[in-house]
């Protein structure tokens, strides 16, 4: 693309903007809003996970896993919903302000798929995303994580 076609393509967007300005501040307020959704649950989640969580052989059953059958899968249903929606905001946080790898980690919690444990593992190895979870539950009076080998 040479740039006088990427100025040309440039104003056309401002154009629209301004032409739209009511779908313009809807995506704002919905970015916003998602936003904050996220770190709400990004630090619901942390808070309460076991601080062996990644270093346990399995993680422990969820409460709800006993449950009616039809009530267990929808349940499953809606927790993978939420988790793909948190994986997707958090890959979106990687280019944009926000706790992304948090957000990813907490996503692939809430999914169900082989090799789940050993992912998240590998990302919380990492020492930024590590440091970030012991900051957040000490905020909320919770023991820290015991870091995985």
């Amino acid at each position: 693309m040479t740039m006088e076609k990427a100025n040309d393509f440039m104003v056309a967007v401002f154009n629209w903007f301004g032409e739209h300005p009511e779908v313009v501040a809807t995506i704002a307020v919905g970015s916003l809003v998602l936003a904050l959704v996220s770190v709400a649950v990004v630090v619901v989640a942390i808070t309460r996970m076991s601080p062996d969580y990644f270093v346990a052989a399995k993680p422990a059953d969820a409460s709800w896993g006993q449950r009616h059958p039809a009530l267990r899968i929808l349940l499953l249903v809606l927790k993978t919903a939420l988790g793909l929606a948190l994986l997707i905001t958090g890959i979106a946080m990687l280019v944009v302000p926000g706790q992304g790898l948090l957000t990813i980690l907490i996503g692939l919690g809430l999914m169900e798929f082989p090799g789940k444990r050993s992912l998240e593992r590998r990302l919380v190895r990492e020492p930024h995303v590590f440091n970030a979870i012991n900051w957040i539950r000490t905020k909320h009076n919770q023991p820290p994580l015991i870091a995985p080998d």
